[in-house]
């Protein structure tokens, strides 16, 4: 494959697209001198033409097959370092820990392990109520995930565990399995009636019910995780953009906030689920809100004005302070401590945790009867989970210099979730707050989730029953309060409305979708919406006319920048987009307009003067007895007016389109190009390209672009200069030739071709 290009005086370099096998260099030589000299007029001189020969690489042609059994060896050579590396890939800790300094890194590692451990204490219980669990499951989760992490992650800061936005869905999922198996909703935190075999609820009650579902559902997710790590298709996240994740992950809370109002205010209310569950959750709070427990409502009030200000504190002085104080496990020792020694559960009614028991249960396998009906539950859910720990990781590992594999932290997301699904834990992701307080507190690799482990195995051997006494309106209020940042996005919208109402439009709709419909399909609205911005942008890009910048060759646009000079007779057209089937209409449609110039009424108009002065005349003449009479004003002729023959006169000779911005062109994009060139050679104008990458002049060479032009060959440019410096040159050698041509004329004809 071969890239020929002419400089004529080191003015015009039009590239001879050509393609055949290698030949000897004697007979190249021989045959781009023919095809150089057949595109130039003899008056030229070849002393003028400096000529450029770019070879191609040629391109490695494997058949699929050739490709399948290529990876195939790759992959099933079986050699001790083979193994050695498939482990060390599989777990990163192997490559890491030998390397790990005690001295530099076991001191932050222990005291950030330490901190988290403590925070999470109080959260996993919190977040248990939200996915409708009970709170000892939050914890086994926090515990069993942070070992495997530990072990497979190649990211240094994540922490992964108990996720608020995971947690929300999980518990819608599970209360919708809930009520179909057949428990009401005052069985929800209470042992059901049992129920027939047939839906696998026979002497369990709602809590066996619901960790069942909970399980099954983490089991799913893992599966669907490691497929994707496996199969390396984490580029679906790159379909998850900020803007979308922002408004999800706020719409979420709004909806976890709304989900929490009745334990805050101790009201007994069923909980909504599917379409318009935000809305109709408030509207029974309203309705019940003369119910309200004042025991539960006073010491919600109490711990949120406890909780928010010192939260507030840490955020602002977390600089200047070694580590935040654990404010929320103080909340909850002291209010645990009040609500027994005072009874509230007896005296006032209040809700409590109530038993939690201690160690480990036997292992037990997922439902497999619930597979089919968790299946499109556990999707989004998958997919929020590695979205949210990927993006985290890589964060966190660009901002502290270390590499982190995509494919390997959705492995390792999986297996946080298909193997803890058997120890009673439900789905998990990184959880955002918990990753800065590590990252903040000076965690140095993976060795502090490990300690954070050891924390949680305290309160799951011993520590755990004494919570029998703390109310589920505190583990409201930590919930919430956790929440404050998704809200504060609310505060950032003003700014990103400034930088880009597209990215605001999908966020606002993301948001809404998600809080007034449900989670799962606000995700899906979400991410079709922001494809469709993607799709219409493209449909509909920015196009311009170009002028020339004084003494340069640079071409901008005309309008945005001013003191630019347009080029004589020459139209620059700047398509800021891919050429493809959904805008090819209207990339003719911006053309014309740009232009100014429509060929096919123009046409249409020549063919309807020419039929009417056919029939004046008797006889027919070609409109176009040259390609430029129509650039000049016509002389008047004495039988005719020429108004009446020809068409409003053209303000140009060559159209230039810059492809710099166009990727590619398909094959219903470039039948667009050819019949729109088609059209403008048929009024006299030619049509050039520039700034084409090789894709496109592959595309244009295999296409057959434009056929061949009147000088023999098919012509782009590498830049827009050489196209304008070409166009004007070859009009310049058009005009010479025709005055030749006019003084040959006899003065009879010369007299009528002056009157076109």
């Amino acid at each position: 494959m071969y890239m020929n290009a002419i400089l004529h005086g080191r003015a015009c370099s039009p590239v001879l697209l050509r393609s055949g096998a290698m030949e000897d260099m004697s007979s190249q030589k021989s045959g781009q001198s023919k095809d150089t000299l057949s595109s130039l007029t003899p008056e030229e001189s070849p002393v003028h033409r400096t000529y450029i020969r770019l070879e191609e690489y040629e391109p490695v042609d494997l058949s699929t097959q050739d490709l399948i059994l290529k990876k195939a060896r790759e992959v099933c050579q079986c050699n001790i370092q083979t193994i050695i590396t498939f482990f060390r890939h599989l777990f990163p800790v192997l490559d890491w820990l030998p390397r790990y300094n005690v001295k530099t890194q076991l001191l932050g590692d222990v005291i950030s392990g330490l901190l988290v451990g403590i925070v999470a204490i109080p959260q996993s219980i919190s977040y248990s109520l939200l996915a409708n669990q009970d709170p000892i499951y939050g914890i086994y989760t926090n515990f069993f995930c942070s070992i495997i992490y530990f072990a497979m992650a190649t990211s240094r800061h994540n922490f992964v565990g108990t996720f608020g936005v995971l947690c929300l869905m999980i518990g819608q999922s599970v209360n919708r399995h809930l009520q179909l198996a057949g428990y009401s909703d005052d069985d929800a935190d209470s042992v059901a009636n049992s129920t027939s075999s047939a839906n696998g609820t026979d002497v369990c009650d709602s809590s066996c019910y619901a960790i069942t579902v909970a399980l099954s559902l983490s089991f799913l997710v893992g599966l669907y995780q490691i497929l994707l790590g496996v199969l390396q298709l984490g580029f679906v996240s790159v379909y998850l953009s900020e803007p979308l994740l922002s408004g999800f992950v706020t719409g979420s809370s709004l909806t976890i906030i709304t989900s929490q109002m009745k334990y805050l205010l101790g009201l007994k209310i069923s909980r909504h689920e599917g379409v318009g569950s935000f809305i109709l959750t408030w509207v029974d709070l309203f309705r019940y809100i003369q119910n309200t427990n004042i025991c539960d409502l006073v010491t919600s009030l109490v711990a949120l004005a406890i909780i928010v200000p010192v939260k507030e504190i840490n955020d602002r002085y977390k600089d200047k302070m070694k580590a935040p104080f654990p404010i929320e496990l103080v909340v909850v020792i002291v209010a645990t401590v009040l609500s027994h020694y005072f009874n509230f559960e007896e005296r006032y009614n209040s809700a409590v945790c109530g038993d939690i028991p201690t160690g480990f249960r036997k292992p037990t396998l997922p439902d497999i009867k619930l597979f089919s009906s968790l299946a499109i539950d556990a999707l989004p859910i998958a997919i929020i989970g590695f979205a949210t720990t990927v993006s985290l990781a890589e964060i966190f590992g660009k901002k502290h210099g270390y590499a982190v594999r995509a494919n390997q932290e959705m492995i390792a997301i999986g297996m946080c979730n298909l193997i803890p699904s058997f120890f009673y834990c439900f789905a998990s992701s990184a959880a955002l707050t918990k990753t800065l307080l590590k990252e903040s507190t000076g965690t140095q690799t993976q060795v502090s989730g490990l300690v954070n482990s050891l924390v949680l195995l305290l309160v799951l051997l011993w520590i755990a029953p004494l919570f029998y006494s703390l109310q589920t309106s505190i583990l409201g209020v930590i919930t919430i309060v956790n929440l404050r940042g998704g809200l504060r996005k609310f505060r950032d919208t003003p700014r990103m409305w400034q930088l880009s109402k597209v990215d605001t439009v999908v966020w606002w709709t993301t948001m809404l979708a998600s809080t007034l419909i449900t989670t799962e399909i606000g995700l899906l609205v979400g991410v079709c919406f922001a494809l469709l911005c993607i799709i219409f942008r493209t449909q509909r890009p920015r196009a311009t006319l170009l002028g020339n910048v004084s003494n340069s060759e640079i071409y901008e646009d005309q309008s945005t920048y001013k003191q630019l000079s347009s080029v004589a007779n020459i139209k620059i057209f700047r398509f800021e987009s891919s050429l493809y089937y959904a805008n090819k209409d209207y990339f003719k449609t911006i053309l014309y307009q740009k232009t100014g110039v429509n060929p096919t009424l123009l046409a249409a108009k020549h063919r309807k003067m020419e039929a009417q002065a056919n029939a004046d005349t008797g006889k027919s003449k070609n409109f176009f007895f040259t390609r430029f009479d129509c650039l000049k004003p016509a002389k008047k002729r004495a039988e005719k007016s020429p108004a009446d023959v020809c068409p409003p006169s053209i303000d140009m000779h060559t159209l230039i389109i810059d492809c710099g911005a166009m990727q590619f062109i398909d094959t219903v994009g470039f039948s667009a190009l050819k019949e729109m060139h088609h059209d403008y050679k048929g009024i006299g104008v030619q049509v050039l390209l520039a700034n084409c990458n090789p894709s496109i002049r592959h595309l244009l060479q295999k296409g057959g672009w434009a056929g061949k032009t009147d000088c023999g060959s098919q012509l782009a440019f590498h830049s827009v200069h050489d196209a304008v410096k070409f166009a004007e040159r070859w009009y310049h050698v058009q005009q010479e030739s025709k005055e030749k041509k006019d003084a040959l004329l006899d003065p009879e004809d010369l007299s009528f071709q002056s009157s076109l």
